[in-house]
């Protein structure tokens, strides 16, 4: 896809000559060098959420109905265009097509973040959510595959580790965007050229994360 440094400061360059909002830049960054899908995504305020539903399930935590996809690889321009039409969206992303998701506990999250780092093991970026939860982001196809890699490795059921899975139709809420209502979603391990356009696959990362997500829960 071409992505490359001089694109990041292209980027970074063109929104302060231009006026454009930190919010742009921030999605033009995930379009344009990471690769990834982007979604407008709804916002909450006092428990109501902004689709406007009467009872949402999830206020301020799901993507738009009437807002559409936009794709990565769009520009700065093609960024500012979409969401000057829905103004104060949170961004979120599409699972399932450039990475699928692992979550953990944000504690046991965070303690299999530096283990996984000292032992020098692949890793792509890493979120952490205002409900507590640690999102690492794996290859595509990892959510199907979560039940029998963790049979294989000996652990018990993902739900028993408080382990899930987030494949295709999922979405996460993107940092620094608010989720919920409850505050901004953050970067635990940001991303990195290598790291987002070819995220490691889970079987490389699940027994560190099983592992210290037995011993939280124990």
């Amino acid at each position: 896809m071409g992505f490359t440094i001089g694109g990041i400061r292209e980027i970074r360059s063109g929104a302060r000559r231009r006026g454009r909002s930190s919010e742009c830049t921030a999605v033009a960054e995930f379009t344009g060098l990471w690769g990834w899908d982007v979604v407008p995504g709804a916002r909450a305020a006092g428990g109501l959420c902004s689709c406007g539903r009467p009872g949402c399930r999830a206020p301020g935590a799901h993507p738009l109905s009437c807002a559409p996809r936009v794709p990565a690889g769009a520009t700065l321009d093609d960024v500012t265009r979409a969401w000057a039409e829905y103004p104060g969206a949170s961004v979120m992303l599409p699972v399932g097509e450039a990475f699928d998701v692992v979550e953990v506990a944000e504690p046991a999250g965070r303690h299999a973040l530096i283990r996984l780092e000292r032992m020098g093991l692949p890793l792509g970026p890493v979120t952490a959510t205002p409900e507590g939860r640690a999102q690492f982001l794996v290859a595509p196809g990892a959510a199907d595959e979560l039940p029998d890699l963790l049979y294989r490795m000996g652990w018990d059921a993902p739900d028993s580790l408080d382990l899930r899975g987030l494949g295709p139709g999922a979405h996460i809420t993107a940092p620094p965007s608010d989720r919920g209502g409850l505050g901004p979603v953050r970067w635990l391990r940001p991303p990195a050229l290598d790291s987002a356009t070819r995220p490691p696959e889970a079987r490389l990362l699940l027994g560190t994360l099983a592992y210290v997500a037995h011993r939280s829960r124990a």
